[in-house]
């Protein structure tokens, strides 16, 4: 066995293969079948001799994050390709005596490393003692004969954990065996409401932490409170499942440590065009070899001038010039409420060609309202009842009272908005049992929660009904259920009814008009559980009314031409009408039901396609692009097995997709990836963690200033925060595209007036490399990204490859205007009356000031300013430069200088101190800003 130190987990090695390891399974699912077993007979956990075996495999249940020493964080960030760079450009100015900019940038370099180093090690610290804090505690073991308190470091897979009434912070996954708990999840969600979880059914089949969430409990979350564990009615017992690094929270820290990295064509560009410019900084260096060889230079000089070249060539600060616009984009998003932990995600937002949006809590309210309830028996259905409080008393109005998983915490009843609004619709009060939860009213049965009704009811089949057992909604059934007991414990809710005739239209009517439909069964129990053939009782329709802003941010993403798209959980029409009232379907747009089946015994797969209004799809293709398609999760799962030649034809125009579990939402993102979208998704992170993480851009609407479910938060609780984070996506990815092709243009000016000055024997004065490369260049570069992004979203993307034809063009356009612009200054001087050869046989440094020198620099001081202005982008997607009052006061500023320089020469030292100081100025508030 050996442990990753990349990934902070452990692996097997497989004997009979060779060098193929796999990640270490903490617990073997038969085991934990037969501890589910046993447990249901006798409370038990692995005898003493086995529970130190186990943990002296698996390890101490920590989630420790590595806290390396300042001398191995300094190594690590020496080694980085951009400092080494560095110290070897310092090394060669400095033999160059070339002391000012060497001393500066050595200075930079210093406080950077200084920072980035105390940064990395207080955010190491910082999380390492907020995983300790959360994660050491003591909990007690459950044995056959005894219980024993141990620190949750010792605890391993296979242990029985009893968890007190009044709860506890989870230092670890565990199945719960016994008992309810109510927990606070919003740790790993989001989810403000906390969720109550049931003790894991002992069914057949492999146990999975996804799929039986509603059962498990997860490292990190807070138990607010657990009953009916024990004999005594008090606290639950669960069983470890994981721990460290394979638990939920384990692996979010290891996304965190670890996360995955962005495929994003602009970086895989920028790279290529690095060597692209290494390859003409070899050409120069070729070019200033000849040159030194012919006029007889020193070995030392023809190294150090050669070598020069590539520091001008390739520029230094080109990775901190390209994160500027990022950081101006995230400060402005953290104003607005939305929150950033992956800051390179910023620029992926820009080219969002798809959004995905979950409809529950996002595009509509977080609650719902009843509408109204039905009757349903033999004869067909009663009349609509707005209120279910008019309802008689009966099993119906039993089932609405009961049905749900609220809990009382301080009095208060929590749990899912629906099933709040549900229980609360009936005016019957909760109340929990007392102690052991046995109660002789219900038979001494173990009582989970007791519902009464309102006292004006009379006593009977609309008496009191216990709860005794509880099964949450699961996405993968699409139902829940509980078990209840009448006074005297007797099975309730038993008398036998039929589906109505009309059943099917009766909720294709209500369901298209956007209700969100619940159908109640029943059915007596006896010792097998068996939940199939209920008996129909009725529907409850509850309005999910559409989020005010929805309609207005879908209709202006639709007119900017990105494509939304809505993935829920909820029925294909309640779905259909929602899409239609945000606007996601216009009016006069047709939706097509797409319908596949899997292979069954009895049938081969079919595709079907059919109108929304009951026509035949092929009778809208005369419509072009006026439809839409609706995919149910059945049908999703039927293609991705069965046509999959179809798939990415539909994926292409389908706008809802129904009935989708969290784990098809996640597949649908990467299939959306798979067609080379760049994929959006806005969730409230309860159910779609997984796709949120997936996604190249994941929003989640949260309260929380940041959130693992996703790369960005939005405080903002609509969907109102997804325009802003596009257009300051688009607004960041231009902006590094103008400040990158302004440092390569600033690169080539500088290459330029070298290799001139070169063949002319002489070179610029350090005073005037240190003015252009600290001062005007690194001035005009953080003020260029400082412009805000456009008031409005415009339908054209900003473009994510550094080597389109089009900006290549433009570069080697603009060089030639600049190499024709420094010549013929260069030939205008020379032929001028009063122009004075060089004298070769003096040093470098007693020509200046020089003609050659001066006009050179001059023009070339006006090339950096005028080239500022060219590559800095306004309109579509970024304000207009007139905006950006600092870059107009900076190039106004240093235009002024350079003109006063050029009248006269000798002043251009005393400018470049005043110039240095008004920089040092606007830099101190600059950075005040990004703090």
């Amino acid at each position: 066995m050996i442990s990753s130190g990349s990934e902070l987990v452990k692996y097997y090695h497989n004997v009979l293969e060779i060098m193929i390891f796999f990640p270490f399974i903490f617990f073997d699912i038969a085991d934990l079948k037969e501890q589910i077993t046993l447990f249901k007979g006798v409370l038990l956990t692995c005898c003493v001799f086995f529970m130190y075996f186990r943990r002296r495999i698996y390890g101490p249940n920590l989630i420790d994050v590595p806290v390396k020493s300042y001398m191995r964080l300094l190594f690590e960030e020496v080694l980085n390709p951009f400092y080494v760079f560095q110290v070897c450009s310092i090394i060669l100015w400095t033999i160059d005596n070339y002391y000012y900019y060497a001393s500066c940038i050595l200075i930079i370099s210093i406080l950077s490393i200084s920072i980035s180093l105390h940064e990395i090690r207080k955010q190491s610290t910082t999380l390492r003692n907020m995983l300790v804090k959360g994660t050491l505690s003591n909990g007690c073991l459950l044995f056959i004969s005894e219980e024993q308190c141990v620190s949750s470091l010792d605890l391993v897979p296979g242990d029985c954990l009893i968890i007190p009434q009044e709860g506890l912070l989870l230092p670890c996954d565990a199945a719960l065996l016994g008992g309810e708990c109510l927990v606070n999840e919003s740790m790993l969600t989001g989810e403000s409401v906390p969720v109550l979880k049931t003790s894991l059914p002992s069914a057949d089949g492999r146990f999975s932490a996804d799929s039986e969430r509603r059962h498990t409990l997860f490292c990190g979350t807070q138990l607010i409170q657990a009953k009916g564990g024990r004999s005594d009615g008090t606290g639950a017992v669960a069983v470890v499942t994981s721990t460290g690094f394979f638990t939920a929270k384990g692996r979010l820290v290891s996304s965190i440590l670890y996360p995955q990295p962005t495929n994003f064509r602009f970086y895989r560009d920028a790279a290529k065009f690095l060597l692209f410019l290494a390859a003409i900084a070899l050409g120069g260096t070729v070019y200033s070899v000849v040159l030194l060889v012919r006029f007889k230079a020193s070995w030392l000089e023809l190294v150090v001038r050669s070598l020069d070249i590539v520091t001008i060539v390739v520029p230094p600060a080109l990775p901190a010039a390209l994160t500027t616009g990022t950081i101006y984009a995230q400060r402005r998003l953290k104003k607005l409420g939305v929150f950033c932990i992956s800051p390179p995600r910023i620029n992926i937002s820009g080219k969002v060609s798809v959004f995905c949006f979950d409809k529950t809590g996002t595009l509509t309210e977080e609650g719902l309202d009843v509408w109204g309830v039905m009757e349903g028996g033999p004869a067909g259905f009663s009349e609509l009842v707005p209120d279910p409080r008019r309802l008689n008393p009966g099993p119906m109005l039993s089932g609405l009272a009961c049905c749900h998983t609220v809990a009382l915490l301080r009095g208060q009843p929590l749990g899912d908005p629906l099933e709040l609004k549900m229980f609360q619709s009936t005016g019957w009060t909760l109340q929990e049992p007392e102690a052991d939860g046995l109660d002789s009213e219900f038979g001494d049965h173990r009582v989970l929660a007791i519902m009464r009704p309102p006292p004006q009811l009379e006593p009977g089949v609309g008496g009191a009904v216990a709860i005794v057992g509880r099964f949450p909604f699961s996405s993968t059934l699409q139902r829940m259920s509980v078990v209840t007991v009448a006074p005297g414990g007797q099975s309730l809710l038993c008398r036998p009814e039929t589906v109505p005739v009309h059943f099917s239209s009766t909720l294709g009517h209500f369901s298209a008009d956007g209700l969100r439909v619940l159908a109640l069964g029943y059915k007596p129990l006896d010792a097998n559980t068996d939940f199939r053939n209920l008996t129909f009782l009725g529907l409850l329709m509850m309005k999910n009314l559409v989020k005010p802003e929805s309609a207005e941010v879908i209709n202006m993403l639709r007119l900017a031409n990105l494509r939304t798209v809505m993935v829920t959980g909820d029925n294909i029409l309640t779905a259909v009408n929602v899409a239609k009232s945000c606007g996601m379907v216009g009016s006069d747009e047709k939706v097509i039901f797409v319908k596949a089946t899997p292979h069954t015994p009895h049938s081969t797969p079919t595709l079907r396609f059919s109108l929304g209004d009951g026509g035949s799809a092929q009778d809208n293709t005369e419509a072009g692009f006026g439809y839409h398609l609706a995919v149910n999760g059945r049908s999703f799962a039927a293609l991705c097995d069965h046509f999959p030649e179809y798939l990415p034809k539909v994926l292409m125009r389908t706008t809802v997709f129904a009935r989708m579990a969290p784990e098809q939402k996640t597949q649908l993102v990467k299939e959306l990836q798979k067609l080379n979208y760049r994929v959006g998704m806005c969730g409230d992170g309860a159910n779609d963690c997984g796709a949120l993480r997936a996604a190249d851009v994941g929003v989640s609407l949260s309260e929380a200033e940041a959130s693992v479910a996703s790369p960005f938060t939005s405080k903002t609780e609509n969907i109102s925060c997804v325009p802003l984070l596009i257009r300051e996506g688009r607004c960041s990815l231009v902006t590094s595209f103008s400040l990158f092709r302004y440092m390569a243009l600033y690169s080539l000016i500088q290459f330029c007036s070298v290799l001139i000055l070169y063949t002319m024997q002489t070179n610029l004065s350090d005073l005037q490399f240190l003015f252009c490369d600290l001062v005007l260049v690194t001035l005009l570069a953080i003020v260029m990204g400082r412009g805000g992004p456009s008031s409005a979203l415009h339908p054209s993307r900003p473009p994510a490859s550094l080597l389109a034809l089009p900006v290549l063009g433009s570069l080697f356009i603009h060089t030639c205007v600049i190499v024709t612009g420094q010549v013929v200054a260069l030939l205008l001087t020379t032929s001028q009356d009063w122009y004075v050869p060089l004298n070769a046989t003096r040093p470098g440094e007693d020509n200046w000031p020089n003609p050659e020198d001066s006009s050179v620099f001059a023009l070339s001081g006006f090339q950096y300013i005028i080239m500022a202005v060219v590559v800095t982008k306004g309109h579509p997607h970024k304000e207009p430069l007139y905006r950006n009052g600092e870059e107009h006061l900076s190039v106004t500023d240093v235009h002024i200088i350079l003109s006063e320089g050029l009248m006269k020469q000798h002043i251009l030292d005393v400018c470049f101190y005043v110039q240095l100081l008004i920089s040092c100025k606007i830099c101190k508030c600059q950075i005040q800003r990004i703090i």
